[in-house]
C-alpha cells in the first residue's frame, strides 16, 4: 500500500559526533528545529546513549553503531581504527534506522539528515535514500576558514610564518590552531579536520555554528568559498 504522506511533517535526523563538545552544539540547533515546528530525532552511537545522562532529554533519541557498543572509541586500536569502523558500521546502521522511518507505517519519514562535519560519510549514505543531507560545523567560522584553506591548498602546511587567510587580519602562526602548525603531533586528526569540506559541494545546506554579528566577514568569506546544493 502507498503511503499517503498530506500529513506528515518534516522529520529532521540530527547526528552527532560522540564527543560532548560536539553533542551539545547540535543538541542546541535540534533544539531550535523543534521550535520551529520540525519533527526532530537526535541519533547519538550506542555507546553515547548509554553513557551520557539522556533520561531527561526533551528531544527522541535513537542510535546507531560505531564498532565500540560497550567501550566507545577507547576500544579500538587507535584512532584511525576507529573513524574505519565507525564509517563502516555507522553506514550500514545508518541506513537500517532511515529504512525503518521510510516504511509504510511511519507517517513522518525522514526528509533530512544534519550531521557533524566530520561525519562526511554520512552524505553519501544519506543521498542512497534520496534524503536531504547536511553538515554541522561545530567549531567557529574563522576556524573553518583556516582548515578550510588548507584543505584547498591555499595554507602551506606546515606553517612556519604568518600567513594571510581571506576576511581575516593577518595570523602568527601562535594564532592558528595546533593541527596545522604540528602536522607531525597528529598527521590524522589534521587529515580529519581538513576533509570535512572534501564532499560539500553535494551538500543541500551546510551550517555553521556562529553568530553572524559576530563572524560576519569569515561566514561571508565561506560563503563565497563553499556553494552548496
Amino acid at each position: 500500500m502507498e503511503r499517503d504522506n498530506r500529513f506528515a511533517r518534516s522529520h529532521v535526523l540530527v547526528l552527532a559526533y560522540p564527543s560532548q563538545g560536539h553533542i551539545n552544539p547540535v543538541l542546541q540547533f535540534a533544539k531550535r528545529l523543534i521550535h520551529k515546528g520540525l519533527k526532530v530525532t537526535l541519533v547519538l552511537t550506542v555507546h553515547n546513549a548509554k553513557s551520557l545522562q539522556t533520561k531527561d532529554c526533551p528531544i527522541p533519541i535513537e542510535t546507531i553503531s560505531d564498532g565500540f557498543d560497550e567501550t566507545g572509541s577507547k576500544g579500538a586500536e587507535s584512532i584511525e581504527a576507529y573513524f574505519s569502523t565507525f564509517e563502516a558500521e555507522g553506514s550500514r546502521t545508518l541506513g537500517e534506522l532511515i529504512e525503518k522511518h521510510q516504511s509504510s507505517d511511519d507517517h513522518d519519514p525522514v526528509s533530512c539528515v544534519v550531521y557533524d562535519s566530520f561525519l562526511i560519510w554520512v552524505l553519501d549514505v544519506v543521498k542512497k535514500y534520496g534524503v536531504l543531507g547536511a553538515p554541522f560545523f561545530t567549531q567557529a567560522a574563522h576556524v573553518n576558514s583556516i582548515y578550510y584553506h588548507a584543505q584547498m591548498g591555499l595554507l602551506q602546511i606546515p606553517l612556519v610564518a604568518p600567513v594571510s587567510v581571506p576576511a581575516m587580519p593577518p595570523l602568527e602562526v601562535s594564532d592558528l590552531p595546533s593541527f596545522v602548525s604540528d602536522r607531525e603531533t597528529t598527521p590524522f586528526l589534521l587529515t580529519l579536520l581538513v576533509n570535512q569540506f572534501i564532499n560539500l559541494d553535494r551538500a543541500d545546506w551546510v551550517l555553521v555554528n556562529t553568530f553572524d554579528k559576530l563572524e560576519q566577514e569569515a561566514s561571508g568569506g565561506l560563503d563565497e568559498g563553499v556553494v552548496a546544493n
